[in-house]
């Protein structure tokens, strides 16, 4: 069985789903089966909440100040289990800060307007914006809705989201090189969000 939860340097993750729309170049799952302290983050089928539940109350917090939605799928993917985790891991410490680490498609894979559905339950979303442009974005991240400009949903939730959320922040791996770190360093400025340029590992 695959880890719910582990622990990746100084932060708890929560690995809820092995979904994604998107099959991006460099996605670390293409490479191996688990981070950090989990012996494998492929699960045989999604986690039920009463799984996830049990995960929680078995995992001992103790000293980890983050808990961060983040595994081998795209978390929004399982969207309302991973608001009732934030909900369940809320009331049984209140005193975690709670990440999600997203492809911001949340719109399209569920097909409704959900960015207020974040409020009160995430304290900082990282969205992943891996390239400067559509087309681009589209080769870099190469994702399964089609007739869609993915690019433009994902900027679009990352814009209204940010009215329900304290802390959002754009995304781009170092090794798409300086010159499209520029470029994507200007799409972040024009929509007034943070570009943090993460690390390949």
């Amino acid at each position: 069985m695959a880890d719910i939860l582990y622990v990746y340097k100084t932060s708890i993750y929560a690995n809820l789903t092995n979904k994604c729309p998107c099959r991006c170049t460099f996605c670390i799952r293409n490479n191996t089966d688990s981070v950090g302290s989990a012996d494998t983050l492929w699960h045989k089928h999604d986690p039920s909440m009463e799984d996830i539940k049990k995960a929680v109350d078995d995992f001992d917090f103790t000293g980890y100040k983050e808990l961060v939605f983040c595994g081998y799928g795209e978390p929004t993917s399982a969207l309302d289990n991973m608001l009732e985790t934030a909900k369940y891991v809320r009331e049984k410490h209140p005193n975690i800060k709670l990440r999600l680490n997203t492809n911001g498609l949340s719109d399209l894979i569920n097909k409704r307007e959900t960015p207020a559905e974040f409020k009160g339950l995430v304290d900082i979303i990282s969205i992943s914006l891996n390239a400067s442009d559509a087309k681009a974005y589209d080769e870099v991240t190469r994702p399964s809705f089609k007739g869609v400009n993915c690019f433009e949903e994902m900027l679009s939730f990352a814009k209204r989201v940010k009215e329900f959320v304290p802390e959002v922040m754009l995304t781009v791996v170092d090794i798409i090189g300086e010159e499209e770190i520029k470029k994507s360093q200007a799409v972040a400025d024009s929509v007034g969000i943070h570009l943090r340029v993460r690390e390949y590992v």
